[in-house]
C-alpha cells in the first residue's frame, strides 16, 4: 500500500511528496531563531528612526513635502534595486547577501547621523533602501531554505511577526531618543546593526544548515519569468500588491487624514485605530501562523483577503461621523488587521512552496517583494488623489476593490494545482 499523500500547500489539495522526504522536525532549527532576532532588530531600528527622520529633515529648512520625500526615499530605492538583489542572492548566496545588507543599512543610517544638509540626508537614506532589499530578499529566501518541510507557513508567520513586533516597539525608543538629540536614533540604530551583523554572522558561520535539503545537481534559481508561468505565483503577486496598497500604504497614509478631516477628531484617534489594526494583525498572526501548513495556503489566503476587503470597505461607512463613526473605524481596523494576520504568512509560504528548499528563489522572491512595494507607493498616491477630488469613502472603496481583485485571482485558481507548481509534484 502506498504512503499517505501529502498536502499541496499552495492549493490545499493532497499530492505526492518528494521521495524519501523525512518528517518535519518538532521544532524550528536554531538558525531560524537567529534570523528572526535579526529581523526584529531591523524592524525595531526602522521604528526608532521613524519619529526623528521627518523632524531631522525639517531642521534643514525644507518644507513638509521635501521632508516626506526623505521618508519615501528608502522604499523607492528598495523597489528599484529589488531585481538586482534577487540576481545577487542567486549568484552569491543568501548568507553573504544577508550580512552585506545589514552592513549597508548600518552604514547608511550612520551616514544619516552625520548629514549636514538635506541633500545628504536624502541620498544617505535612499542608499539604505539598497541594503534593505538585500537583507529582506536574502532573509526571506534563507528562512524558507532552513524551515522544515511542512513548517513554512509557521516560519512565514514568525518572520512577519518579528517585523511586526519590532515595528511596534521601535517608535517608543525612538521618541525617547529624539528628546536627547535628533541624531541619536540614527547612531543607536547603526551601532545595533553592526552588533547584529557580528552576532548573527558568527552564529550562521557555525551552522550545518539544519533542516535544509541539499540542492539537486544542475538546479537553477527560480527566475521571475519561470515563476510567472505558475498560477500560484501570479496570484501571489496580485495579493502582495494588494497587501502593499491596502495594508501597508493606504492605511498608514489615509487613516490619519480621514480621522482629522472627515471625522473631525484629534490625532490620538488615528493612533488608536492604527494600534487596533496592529493588535488584530499580531494576535491573529500568532494564533494562526501555522494554519496554512495544516489547511493549505489557498483557503487561508482567501479568508485573509476577504477580511481585508470587509475591513477596508467598512472604513467608508465610518464617514457617517459621530460616536458611531468612531466605533465603525475601530471595528473595521480590527477586521482588516485580522485579515492581514491571516494573509501575509500564507501568501509568503505559498511562494516559498514554489521555490522549495533545493534551489535559490532570489529572483522570484524579489519580484514578490516588488509587488508589495509598488502597492505601497502607488496606493497612497491614487487613494489620496481620489480622497481629494471625490471623497474618502471612494478612496477606501478603491483600496477594497484592489484587495477584492486579489481574492478573485486566488479563487479563480480552482481547487487543483498544476503539476510541479508547489514544488512537491513532478511530471
Amino acid at each position: 500500500m502506498g504512503a499517505a499523500p501529502q498536502r499541496d500547500h499552495a492549493s490545499g489539495d493532497p499530492s505526492c511528496g518528494p521521495e524519501g522526504e523525512a518528517p518535519a522536525p518538532a521544532t524550528m532549527p536554531w538558525e531560524v531563531w537567529a534570523l528572526l532576532a535579526g529581523s526584529f532588530l531591523v524592524a525595531a531600528g526602522y521604528g526608532i528612526v521613524a519619529p526623528a527622520l521627518p523632524v531631522f529633515a525639517r531642521s534643514f529648512g525644507v518644507g513638509v513635502t521635501a521632508a516626506s520625500a526623505v521618508v519615501s526615499a528608502l522604499p523607492v530605492m528598495r523597489l528599484l534595486f529589488a531585481p538586482v538583489s534577487g540576481r545577487l542572492v542567486a549568484r552569491t548566496g543568501e548568507r553573504t547577501m544577508y550580512l552585506a545588507g545589514l552592513l549597508v543599512v548600518a552604514a547608511s543610517t550612520g551616514a544619516c547621523a552625520l548629514a549636514t544638509s538635506y541633500t545628504q540626508l536624502l541620498v544617505f537614506r535612499g542608499l539604505g533602501g539598497i541594503g534593505s532589499t538585500m537583507f529582506t530578499v536574502s532573509a526571506f529566501s534563507l528562512m524558507f531554505r532552513l524551515a522544515p518541510e511542512g513548517r513554512r507557513g509557521q516560519a512565514s508567520g514568525l518572520f512577519t511577526g518579528a517585523f511586526l513586533l519590532g515595528g511596534v516597539t521601535g517608535p517608543a525608543f525612538g521618541g525617547a531618543l529624539v528628546t536627547v538629540d535628533l541624531r541619536a536614533p540614527f547612531v543607536v540604530y547603526a551601532l545595533a546593526l553592526v552588533l547584529a551583523t557580528l552576532v548573527v554572522g558568527a552564529l550562521l558561520a557555525r551552522s550545518r544548515q539544519v533542516g535544509v535539503q541539499p540542492p539537486d545537481p544542475g538546479t537553477t534559481p527560480l527566475t521571475i519569468g519561470a515563476a510567472l508561468r505558475l498560477p500560484t505565483y501570479r496570484s501571489a503577486l496580485v495579493s502582495s500588491l494588494a497587501t502593499g496598497w491596502a495594508v501597508q500604504g493606504v492605511r498608514v497614509a489615509l487613516v490619519p487624514l480621514f480621522v482629522a478631516v472627515a471625522l473631525g477628531r484629534p490625532p490620538i484617534w488615528a493612533g488608536i485605530a492604527l494600534t487596533v489594526f496592529a493588535v488584530g494583525d499580531g494576535l491573529v498572526l500568532l494564533a494562526t501562523s501555522g494554519l496554512s501548513d495544516r489547511r493549505g495556503r489557498r483557503p487561508v489566503v482567501i479568508a485573509g483577503l476577504a477580511l481585508v476587503v470587509v475591513g477596508t470597505a467598512s472604513l467608508a461607512v465610518a464617514g457617517i461621523g459621530g460616536t458611531a463613526g468612531l466605533v465603525i473605524l475601530l471595528v473595521a481596523s480590527a477586521i482588516a488587521g485580522a485579515g492581514a494576520g491571516l494573509l501575509q504568512p500564507a501568501q509568503g509560504a505559498a511562494v516559498a512552496d514554489l521555490v522549495g528548499s533545493r534551489r535559490s528563489g532570489g529572483p522570484a522572491l524579489s519580484g514578490f517583494q516588488m509587488a508589495a512595494d509598488v502597492g505601497a507607493i502607488i496606493g497612497p498616491i491614487a487613494a489620496g488623489a481620489l480622497a481629494e477630488s471625490a471623497s474618502f469613502p471612494v478612496a477606501f472603496a478603491l483600496s477594497a476593490g484592489v484587495a477584492l481583485v486579489a481574492l478573485i485571482a486566488w479563487a479563480r485558481r480552482g481547487s487543483g494545482s498544476p503539476v510541479g507548481e508547489a514544488g512537491t509534484r513532478r511530471a
